[in-house]
């Protein structure tokens, strides 16, 4: 015999095996959806993988450090001695930018390459310091910029109010 709290026992089951049935089928149609957002070609279901390496030529030996209207194309450097002595030392660990938007006299770039060392694990240039603080110092030293010169023949006038 059915009894009241039986009825009501066995419709909470019922709705309780509903509600878990539509939440698998949400985590299954959400998975989806995801995993089509990843990869929606679905490339994991084609029978050849697609390649994924593109060749790139290496640049011409010619072309790699072509010098055109006296700077290296490469880097930015002007052309001088002691110019590839620069690139192969001060381009391995950072851009020639950071070279080419300084200027400093050959004190400057000194301790500049001190600095490096203490701070930044550069390794010891040895006879290469002097070539590179000569290349430094003679292309990218201060530029002698002063003040402008003041105005003069200028007719002022009074602003009125």
């Amino acid at each position: 015999m059915e009894t009241p709290g039986n009825s009501f026992e066995q419709s909470a089951r019922a709705i309780s095996r509903m509600m878990g049935l539509i939440f698998v089928m949400f985590l299954l149609v959400g998975g989806f959806l995801v995993y089509l957002m990843i990869d929606p070609t679905l490339s994991a279901f084609q029978s050849e993988p697609e390649p994924t390496l593109i060749a790139v030529a290496p640049p011409e030996e010619d072309d790699f450090d072509k010098i055109e209207n006296g700077i290296h194309l490469r880097t930015g450097f002007v052309e001088g001695e002691g110019l590839m002595t620069v690139v192969n030392n001060c381009t391995n660990c950072h851009s020639a930018k950071l070279v080419t938007q300084n200027r400093m006299d050959a004190d400057g770039w000194r301790k500049t390459i001190k600095w490096m060392q203490e701070t930044q694990n550069l390794w010891d240039l040895g006879k290469n310091e002097d070539i590179i603080v000569d290349y430094l110092a003679m292309y990218y030293a201060p530029g002698k910029k002063g003040r402008r010169q003041n105005l003069t023949n200028i007719e002022w006038y009074d602003l009125e109010e």
